[in-house]
């Protein structure tokens, strides 16, 4: 059953970093922070998406001074991350609407 909820995550993982940096920008551990408040996940498995995504144009990042170290990498949500963004949100309001249907009708079986 963990190997299903770990491949599971993946899926969300993305949609969740999207979600967030639509808000506001942020850097990388505040990020893994935000989403392990909410769901299990490990640090490494943050970092590697956040390269990905911005490779594909979805962000951009800059630089911004802290006061507690070295500067900090913040993401921004590009525009064309925008629209990914509301493709991904319509494609799991579907899925989630479709799992919902069945498992209603599931527990309506018993």
């Amino acid at each position: 059953m963990e190997c299903v909820n770990v491949q599971f995550k993946k899926g969300v993982l993305e949609l969740c970093v999207l979600v967030l940096l639509d808000k506001q920008d942020r850097y990388g551990y505040e990020l893994v922070q935000k989403i392990s408040d909410q769901i299990a996940i490990s640090e490494g498995s943050v970092y590697p998406l956040l390269r990905r995504l911005t490779k594909e144009g979805y962000f951009s990042t800059y630089l911004k001074e802290s006061s507690e170290g070295p500067s900090r990498k913040y993401y921004a949500l590009t525009e064309e991350g925008r629209a990914y963004l509301h493709q991904l949100l319509a494609e799991w309001k579907q899925f989630t609407d479709g799992v919902n249907q069945l498992i209603e009708e599931g527990v309506t079986d018993e």
